[in-house]
């Protein structure tokens, strides 16, 4: 019934859209008219943006690459154009009443796209120009690589690791620049929406179909982003309605054994002629059998059934602000073990999750016509009600439910100025709230989690820049609840430009993370019969760190050919690093687990990244990772004799990247393939199946991919894409799999997924 609710509103957004459609369009006699096309063939361009500056105003060409502004008021005005693989252009024209207004753009192709970015600075930037380094993954990224959700995306980007450390329950865990998926902050649309307990599974239940881009900073960002920011911010942007269109699309995933994962997705968009409301709209279903490799009953990848509905949609108050709402739902159900017939209760060993999340976002948007002071407001929200069991030998008692509330606000000013103290400037003030409320319950084993995170306080930023310099000073300071005195996280970024395609940077960030008793090694602790209660230390502190970074970003376009290189090296310490401790037991047997302060670990390494794009036909991207991750004082992880305190971050390869080519042999044929690899790295091996405690040193492997897709045009407003690839071509897949019930299920590695066929097919109206 709720899901029938929630597509009844859908509907109404979109009549609505409709309604006020027709409204506006006897509103006004005054319009302009025009078209875009290229500049080298004449062919006109479809469905590019119309933009007019410092308004809110704009449109999109239809089919035949022509557009209408309506109802636009007496004036001067600049007028952008721009469209994905072209160069934008700007043109100038006056609005006269009762006269024609006609005005008309010739794109030249842009062969490496100057993305705009705005997690570097919480504003719209070029990312030539940001002060700091932003990766960016876009939706084009996602289609060539056959990457369904965020999970799948994130492995084609430099310093970037999507790990998968549960052969029970799948869990993903995202690493940046070495370090583990808790250091990692998520953001939705710039919101920290995602909790310690949401983001266990976030990245694989967001589905790709909903994400504009992705974009990716390296190091801490606490001193823009607050608490758990010191590996670095993942900051996922949904799509917001540019013009009308709806995708209908499945894709079959083929497992080498037969099983399938199977993903269906719809997506939509409507938008009123004046371009005042629009709505965007997605929707998922996926189902997922399971997979046993080694055919010994046990799953090692679990059943997944996933459901994702959700839209964003904005209306346009002013010519100068703007509304911006959006909501998801997702409903995920996952489990893992054996007897996926019986009830959790009625099997050697079984991890079953099924989580209801609700969430959304309320965002407002003022600006003045030079667009020298800009101010937002926002709250966003999100609730996660959750099921689960985690439990061996038939055990009726390992039930337990958790809930999850996370809320968001604040507030944000922007002043451009055309000039402070040496050059212009772009100073930026906010305050915002957190409030996260986690309840986690197993009541056979009187085990309750209950844990109440709170954090308020602001920050500030200046950045002075021109086309050859950008010099950024900042501070954020923070209250947390669970640390006594505010934190103050400072921020430092200089950019240098001495010629137009020669990009150097050197950076400073900080970072903290507060303590908190829940974390994703929790429901790892609760398998195998041993259930475990977390605790917090007195007096323990947050962890702190300090990044350093410098890089140097080159642009050279030979012909039709068009380069880029990035050199990035980075330094990260960390200090005070939470590390859990077992202290012994309660009166009923329970495992305590202390989670206490050690000593530090520092990072170093350098990412390299290339990209290669010719004619917008072939364009070829990579990235090769070096790195040394070490604790500064070596740390035990068993009490075997055997082994001894190690000095490297476990999990964590010295070398790894990706290389991903795509081909558009026309206009309807595109060839792609992909490949990551990962380097030797050192993983536990509890003991279980094998008799004792053993360190691994894992082999290194690759992962290759590639894909073919062919788009049929069925008329002006129809076509269909039909596609198929193969994923881990070479089967790359672990080899010393633990057997039965008495498996280390943390004891996994390599590719996520075994030798796998997929069929896709896609139709857009």
């Amino acid at each position: 019934m709720k899901k029938i609710n929630i597509l009844i509103m859908l509907i109404a957004l979109l009549c609505s859209t409709y309604a006020v459609n027709a409204q506006n369009k006897t509103k006004n006699d005054n319009h302009l008219t025009g078209h875009v096309v290229d500049k080298k063939t004449g062919e006109h361009i479809p469905y590019a943006t119309i933009i007019v500056k410092g308004t809110t105003i704009g449109a999109i060409t239809d089919a035949s690459g022509h557009f209408i502004i309506s109802d636009i008021k007496e004036g001067k005005y600049s007028i952008e154009a721009n469209s994905v693989g072209y160069e934008k252009s700007i043109k100038e024209i006056t609005i006269v009443k009762n006269k024609s207004n006609e005005i008309y753009f010739e794109l030249d192709i842009s062969l490496i796209i100057d993305d705009i970015v705005v997690s570097s600075t919480r504003n719209k930037t070029k990312r030539k120009e940001s002060p700091t380094v932003v990766g960016v993954l876009n939706s084009k990224q996602f289609e060539v690589t056959s990457s369904k959700n965020v999970a799948e995306g994130l492995n084609f980007q430099p310093g970037l690791r999507v790990d998968y450390n549960c052969s029970n329950c799948g869990v993903p865990q995202l690493r940046i620049n070495g370090l583990s998926g808790q250091y990692s902050q998520m953001l939705l649309d710039s919101r920290p929406i995602f909790s310690s307990l949401s983001s266990v599974y976030g990245l694989e239940q967001l589905p790709a179909g909903m994400i504009e881009r992705v974009e990716v900073i390296r190091g801490g960002g606490s001193a823009l982003f607050g608490s758990n920011a010191i590996g670095g911010v993942v900051n996922i942007i949904t799509k917001e309605p540019t013009k009308n269109t709806l995708i209908i699309s499945n894709g079959t995933s083929i497992f080498e054994d037969g099983k399938t994962d199977v993903n269906t997705t719809l997506n939509g968009s409507l938008v009123s002629a004046d371009n005042k409301v629009g709505v965007y709209i997605y929707g998922m279903l996926r189902d997922r059998e399971a997979y046993d490799r080694d055919n010994d009953g046990f799953s090692e990848i679990p059943v997944l059934e996933s459901k994702t509905l959700g839209f964003r949609g904005f209306y346009r108050t002013s010519d100068n602000s703007k509304i911006t709402l959006e909501y998801h739902n997702m409903g995920e159900f996952r489990r893992g073990g054996n007897k996926m017939e019986n009830p959790p209760h009625q099997t050697d060993i079984t991890e079953q999750i099924d989580h209801n999340i609700n969430g959304g976002s309320l965002k407002y948007d003022l600006f003045s016509s030079d667009y020298t002071h800009r101010f937002s407001t926002y709250a966003s929200a999100q609730y996660t009600a959750r099921k689960s069991y985690f439990g061996t030998d038939e055990n009726l008692d390992a039930y337990g439910v958790s809930d999850d509330l996370v809320l968001n606000g604040g507030i944000q000013y922007t002043y451009s100025m055309k000039r402070l103290l040496f050059m212009p400037a772009e100073l930026t003030v906010g305050t915002e709230y957190n409030y996260n409320m986690l309840n986690d319950k197993m009541v056979a084993y009187d085990r309750n989690i209950s844990q109440k995170s709170i954090s308020y306080g602001g920050y500030i930023q200046n950045e002075w820049k021109n086309e050859m310099f950008s010099f950024l000073l900042g501070a954020r300071i923070d209250k947390h609840n669970k640390v006594n005195k505010a934190i103050i996280s400072p921020r430092a970024n200089i950019r240098y430009t001495p010629i137009k395609d020669v990009i150097l940077r050197a950076t400073y960030s900080s970072g903290y993370r507060a303590p908190q008793a829940y974390d994703e090694d929790l429901h790892v602790a609760a398998v195998g019969g041993e259930i475990s209660l977390i605790e917090l230390a007195d007096n323990l502190k947050p962890e702190y760190s300090k990044s350093y970074g410098l890089s140097a970003d080159l642009y050279k376009t030979f012909g039709r050919f068009s380069t880029n290189i990035l050199i990035e090296g980075f330094h990260t310490k960390l200090t005070d690093v939470f590390n859990l401790v077992k202290t012994g037991t309660d009166k009923d047997g329970n495992t305590i687990l202390e989670r206490q302060n050690a000593d530090g670990i520092k990072i170093t390494g350098v990412n390299l990244e290339a990209r290669v794009n010719y004619n917008n036909i072939l364009n070829l991207q990579g990235a090769y990772t070096y790195q040394q991750s070490r604790y500064t004082k070596p740390v035990s992880w068993s009490d075997s004799p055997d082994i001894a305190p190690q000095s490297k971050l476990l999990r964590s390869p010295d070398s790894y990247g990706y290389i991903s080519l795509s081909y558009n042999a026309t206009r309807k044929l595109t060839i792609s393939t992909n490949t990551t690899y990962t380097g030797s790295m050192i993983a536990q091996h509890f003991a279980g199946y094998i008799e004792k405690d053993v360190e691994v040193t894992t082999p290194s492997f690759w992962d290759l991919g590639a894909k073919i897709a062919y788009d049929f045009n069925i008329s002006n407003f129809l076509s269909f894409e039909l596609s198929g690839g193969v994923k881990n071509i070479l089967d790359s897949y672990q080899k010393d799999i633990d057997k039965g019930m008495d498996r280390d299920s943390k004891y996994i590695y390599g590719p996520n997924a075994p030798r796998t066929f997929i069929i896709g097919i896609k139709f857009t109206i």
